[in-house]
């Protein structure tokens, strides 16, 4: 298990106040899971140049692990100390890694909802493909059966009902970053807007 943040006397980013507990938010309505078409796909510029495809059992049979983590919000609120368990980024990024001069990841969920990161995002300890939280399967709500969880970025970064991750040899804007979010998203510099950029 790693621990990230947690700590209840450690530094809130700027701008940031303490919630005792997560606020359900979302865009858009909560998706019905259909288990027997659910995949994860794998693509864009990837190391063999093909397109992968994990069913529930393939993505339940990689390695899992938990991260402990403090989530933040663009709209200031933050959770200390979150128990998220699932699959670590870097250990999807081993099972089926980019191709050289592959710089960014789009995400993509439900409804055709994107975020990019940097490649070294997707690869951080702290991130997670979360199907747990505090030791319980991910409500509906709360982004069941997937959800990407990078803690050291706001948290419209990593979307809920996540579906794919596209392999980008550079930056693309994706649902936020399109409507004025900043295209990194750091709490602690507080990228909030794109102006900032």
């Amino acid at each position: 298990m790693t621990d990230v943040g947690g700590q209840p006397d450690a530094a809130l980013p700027p701008g940031q106040r303490l919630a005792e507990s997560m606020p359900i938010t979302h865009y858009g309505p909560v998706p019905r899971y259909r288990p027997d078409s659910w995949r994860l796909t794998v693509n864009g510029s990837t190391g063999d140049g093909a397109d992968h495809h994990l069913d529930a059992e393939a993505f339940a049979a990689l390695p899992r692990d938990e991260v402990v983590a403090d989530m933040h919000c663009v709209k200031r609120w933050t959770v200390r100390g979150i128990v998220w368990g699932g699959v670590l980024g870097k250990t999807l990024l081993d099972a089926i890694p980019p191709a050289p001069g592959t710089t960014h990841v789009m995400t993509w969920a439900e409804y055709g909802y994107s975020a990019t990161v940097r490649v070294e995002d997707l690869a951080s300890e702290q991130t997670v493909l979360a199907t747990h939280v505090n030791g319980l399967p991910l409500r509906p709500e709360q982004g069941f059966p997937l959800r990407l969880i990078l803690p050291h970025l706001y948290a419209w970064k990593g979307p809920k009902w996540l579906r794919g991750l596209e392999y980008l040899r550079g930056p693309r804007r994706g649902f936020w970053e399109e409507r004025g979010y900043h295209v990194l998203g750091d709490p602690w510099q507080e990228q909030r807007y794109s102006y900032l950029e």
